[in-house]
């Protein structure tokens, strides 16, 4: 009982504080995921055994180029020379950083490096920008808070159909618990809270909720497993402890880390 009212009471403060820096303000949401993306990368350097600073500072550089334009209201033309900048450093730092490492070190050191980068920082650096992504380039805090409400939806209904009526296993080698039956429940009522969203969030249209519905669904079961892999490679069941009984900040994001650059993607391409 303990534990599960610890499990509570960690979850709703954390979805609390996400809330609340979402609908404050454009800074308070750039700087809590800043602090949240951070905290992640501290997660996965640990996991994969980095031995670095280099992936927190190419992390933060790359972080910062690519929020010059909302914070600073820079216009839109100039916003290739800033993600030119960024991606320059972000390379001249990685191949500068093996410097550091033992010789023997150098590939397996420089690898890893990159798979930070591109697992964690452009991810959140993408992820950022979504409530952006709309014809006056105006931070609309409703469409980043409708993409985390379908991804609670689809991993909550995941998580309730699968342990009650999943028997046929999804990727048994990589995620035992996770089931056909659950991964199709997550995404019928992740489609349905969608066009429940349509009516109170009116930035995006009903055609472009579901689309973002069908991402999350299929890419954030995607980057679970992903994450799972990892967590299996390095011989641990979470992440970290940071959240009491739900485990490390990388287990809360892994679904949203995979789906957030396709629904950029998609959003940059239809706005």
């Amino acid at each position: 009982m303990k534990k599960l009212s610890s499990r509570a009471l960690s979850g709703l403060i954390f979805v609390s504080v996400l809330i609340f820096s979402i609908l404050f303000n454009k800074i308070s949401f750039i700087i809590l995921f800043y602090i949240l993306m951070i905290l992640c990368l501290f997660e996965f350097v640990r996991m994969i055994k980095l031995k670095s600073v280099f992936p927190y500072i190419i992390g933060t550089l790359l972080f910062i180029f690519s929020n010059i334009l909302n914070v600073e209201d820079v216009p839109s033309r100039t916003i290739f020379e800033y993600v030119g900048v960024a991606l320059f450093l972000t390379i001249f730092i990685s191949f500068a950083s093996i410097l550091f490492a033992k010789k023997e070190e150098v590939i397996s050191h420089l690898g890893k490096i990159f798979l930070s980068i591109i697992y964690i920082v452009v991810p959140f650096s993408l992820m950022v920008q979504i409530p952006f992504l709309n014809s006056s380039f105006n931070y609309v805090n409703t469409t980043i808070l409708g993409v985390f409400i379908l991804i609670w939806t689809n991993d909550t209904f995941a998580f309730l159909i699968g342990s009650n009526f999943g028997k046929h296993k999804l990727l048994k080698r990589i995620s035992p618990n996770k089931t056909i039956e659950g991964f199709i429940g997550g995404m019928i009522f992740t489609f349905i809270v969608s066009i429940l969203l349509t009516s109170q969030f009116t930035t995006l249209s009903q055609i472009e909720w579901l689309v973002i519905a069908g991402i999350v669904s299929t890419f954030g079961v995607l980057g679970d497993l992903i994450e799972s892999m990892f967590k299996r490679q390095a011989g641990v069941k979470d992440s970290s402890n940071l959240i009491p009984g739900h485990g490390g900040f990388l287990d809360r994001f892994d679904s949203v880390i995979f789906a957030a650059p396709f629904i950029f993607i998609y959003l940059q391409l239809v706005q």
